[in-house]
């Protein structure tokens, strides 16, 4: 059968004390809705509804995608309301999944295994045991085990709210039997809204079994409604990407301070220190070493690597061998050939470093191209912008940039040119020669050092 997803995301998440819709609140550096999003693109063929309301424009600019269709709940009149925005939208004889943009860490594992459960004759409930179920619409069932409703807490009864096992809201059913008994659902009921959960007792009604099926944790169906709420879900979330990475052969200093915000694939006997952060998407080699406090966005890093304290890499490649940091920042588009290093406070701009080539301390290096083994001393800058157009420079291989030297693009430096400390160079240093620009040095003899006046 054909697959239709829909997810709610119309709420404005009051208690989250935002102007920014709930849904786009991040954890793990994504927007919650794309956490659902993802989990829904897990299942082939599968048609993503997005029933908005509340910013409904912005949540639709920042989680977009040519497989996704939006529709806009304008009155918030509940979750049966919101899902019949989408109904227009759903295929005959098909399947309808119901997740939702706040609750974000639904598994592609339980999905998958909800709607395997879904037939003419049967649909599917997620729920799950809680040791405190307040706040939560309670699952009721008769003397057989089987589900007869589903009761809300305001309207549940002293004896329904001892009821330990809760709804999560996800389910999956035949979206004939959807689109038959929407609109049989009444507000009669506390709120005076519409809820999605009133399809429990028109399953019943109709011979519909309703299976239910429990999630692989209690944080995959917990929703975020304040910044508490997220603060918990990022580091269950977090605490789940350590494990992953120790089992894969990741040595962690500690694994409770690590954040991966984007997709992390490395090779063996890694080791990662504390407070690092990856973002995007990184590929690490083997054997490589990370310090303390660095950051790593979409970036390739080779094997053998070693990455210094308090150094960022960003939009960059590094080859096997090469060092980096510490302190050492990496701009986008910076290539480290094969053990080139980059030493602390160094800054690179879209950047070509040879093998084997140096720049070892305090200098920026932007828009140039490095052959292999040529040595950059401390103080050097490449002048590469000149208030409006970007300017390249080139250094041979081989070549040696003296201490305190200023490089003013476009120049191109020789392979095995030497350009003195203290330069600034305007024009091309050829091949093997020497690049000089210094004042001559006056000494004055019988110098008074000036005195502190009264």
């Amino acid at each position: 059968m054909t697959t239709d997803i829909v997810i709610l995301a119309a709420g404005k998440g009051t208690r989250m004390k935002s102007a920014r819709p709930k849904v786009l609140h991040l954890l793990a550096g994504q927007p919650l809705l794309q956490h659902v999003v993802e989990a829904a693109r897990s299942v082939n063929d599968a048609r993503v509804i997005v029933v908005t309301g509340h910013g409904a424009d912005q949540v639709k600019a920042e989680v977009n995608g040519n497989d996704l269709q939006y529709v806009e709940q304008i009155e918030q009149l509940g979750t049966a309301h919101a899902v019949k925005m989408a109904v227009p939208g759903l295929r005959e004889g098909g399947t309808t999944l119901i997740l939702y943009g706040d609750v974000p860490l639904i598994a592609p594992e339980t999905i998958s295994d909800m709607l395997s459960a879904v037939n003419e004759n049967s649909m599917s409930l997620l729920t799950v045991e809680l040791g405190d179920p307040t706040g939560y619409g309670r699952i009721l069932r008769n003397d057989e085990g089987l589900v007869t409703a589903i009761v809300e807490q305001k309207d549940a009864s002293e004896e329904q709210l001892k009821v330990s096992e809760i709804n999560t809201g996800v389910l999956a059913l035949h979206t004939n039997h959807l689109k038959a008994w929407l609109p049989k659902i009444n507000n009669n009921n506390a709120q005076g809204e519409y809820y999605l959960t009133d399809l429990i007792a028109l399953a019943r009604e109709n011979n519909v079994c309703v299976e239910t099926k429990q999630p692989l944790s209690v944080e995959e169906v917990e929703g975020v409604n304040n910044r508490l709420q997220l603060s918990a879900l990022e580091r269950f979330y977090q605490q789940q990407q350590a494990k992953k990475l120790m089992v894969a052969g990741v040595t962690l200093a500690d694994p409770g301070r690590i954040d991966v915000r984007g997709k992390l694939v490395t090779g063996n006997d890694n080791f990662i220190d504390i407070n690092c952060v990856f973002e995007g998407s990184v590929t690490l080699g083997s054997n490589v070493r990370i310090g303390p406090n660095c950051l790593i966005i979409d970036s390739d890093i080779g094997d053998g690597v070693e990455i210094k304290a308090n150094s960022i890499i960003e939009k960059s490649k590094v080859a096997n061998y090469g060092v980096v940091g510490p302190f050492a920042r990496l701009r986008p588009g910076s290539e480290l050939a094969e053990g080139a290093k980059i030493g602390n406070f160094v800054e690179t701009k879209n950047t070509k470093v040879g093998k084997g080539s140096k720049i070892s301390h305090l200098s920026y290096v932007g828009d140039a191209e490095l052959g292999d083994g040529v040595n950059v001393g401390a103080g050097t800058i490449t002048c590469n912008y000149d208030g409006i157009n970007k300017h390249k420079t080139i250094m041979g291989d081989n070549s040696f940039i003296g201490s305190n030297t200023s490089l003013v693009a476009p120049v191109k430096i020789g392979k095995n040119a030497t350009v003195g400390a203290g330069s600034t160079i305007t024009r091309d240093v050829p091949e093997g020669e020497l690049g000089l620009t210094r004042a001559k040095q006056r000494n004055i003899s019988d110098w008074q050092r000036p005195t502190k006046k009264c």
